[in-house]
């Protein structure tokens, strides 16, 4: 049985929080921030580039860094910690530490029993492997009960969505045309579970992204889908942050003129907590996402926490 757990990934936290096991935790990343995390946890991991720097600045960074290894990882903590499971992933080196990385220094970790620490790497793409990665966490940690009634409620909020939106569109004449854009400078399309949600909201994806990958784009792509909303959703920045972004002259500039910020259809949203985190939070940003098209007829915390429009 999982005793001790090390999360270096913030939406594995909160999965192992969602299942009521935060207890087991024993060590975390950097950026694993809710619920919560109580300050006598200690963080083994810290970025290598300055992630308050502009879009364009990190963007520079990642690009011009040499070994491509954006996280520094405290490896003589984590094999001082010996945790029997280690939560990290493999989808995206620029999001946390390298699973290369973590798998090595676990190899080198023998516990009472002989073993080594299992090293758990997720990679959803979906919101359906998100609910794969919560089944698959209870089973590692003896939490499947936990795990039933958690994915009972996610389901639950999802179908709630679906039923008012499949409502409220069988009286329209047509969906509203969104682009949710990931990066601001260069932009970037949100893919991966992002497409699948603004189906779920009812809506139609402007941008036609690809579900399983996000993807460059230019402003122009943009412009010339004329998107009834434009949302902004930056990975890695919370919502001030996305606020202050959107009013620099290198994205005003390209913002201020589309038909959705001139009818007040631009709004930003905290990319930290809600849309770049696969964890149960994802419904939430669903949610969110459901509201900000339909304000008529959602009304969610999370919107008021987490969203805000941007006047022109």
């Amino acid at each position: 049985m999982v005793r001790r757990i090390v999360s270096l990934l913030p939406a594995a936290s909160e999965i192992v929080s969602a299942l009521d096991a935060t207890d087991l935790l024993v060590g975390r990343s950097h950026e694993c921030d809710w619920p919560k995390i109580e300050t006598d946890i200690p963080a083994l991991t810290a970025a290598r580039i300055d992630s308050t720097a502009s879009s364009s600045e990190i963007d520079q960074a990642v690009k011009n860094s040499e070994s491509g290894h954006l996280f520094f990882l405290d490896e003589q903590l984590l094999q001082q910690l010996r945790p029997d499971l280690i939560l990290t992933q493999s989808a995206c080196n620029v999001c946390a530490v390298d699973v290369d990385a973590v798998s090595n220094v676990a190899a080198s970790i023998s516990l009472s029993d002989g073993n080594h620490p299992e090293v758990v790497a997720l990679a959803p793409h979906s919101l359906k492997e998100l609910i794969d990665d919560i089944r698959l966490i209870a089973t590692k940690i003896g939490k499947q009960n936990n795990a039933k009634k958690l994915i009972a409620s996610l389901h639950h909020r999802i179908d709630t969505v679906g039923k008012v939106v499949r409502n409220l569109n069988s009286d329209r004449k047509k969906q509203p045309r969104i682009a949710l854009i990931e990066w601001l400078d260069p932009p970037m399309a949100a893919g991966n579970w992002v497409p699948e949600m603004i189906q779920m909201a009812g809506a139609t994806d402007a941008l036609e992204a690809d579900a399983g990958k996000s993807h460059w784009i230019r402003w122009e792509d943009v412009a010339a889908a004329d998107p009834d909303f434009v949302i902004l959703i930056p990975c890695g920045f919370d919502l001030q942050r996305v606020l202050t972004e959107a009013k620099t002259p290198a994205v005003w500039t390209h913002l201020k003129d589309l038909r959705a910020t001139r009818e007040g259809n631009l709004f930003g949203v905290d990319g930290h907590h809600l849309f770049n985190r696969p964890g149960p939070r994802l419904i939430d940003s669903l949610e969110v996402l459901a509201e900000i098209l339909y304000p008529e007829s959602f009304q969610f915390k999370a919107t008021t926490q987490f969203a805000k429009r941007i006047e022109p």
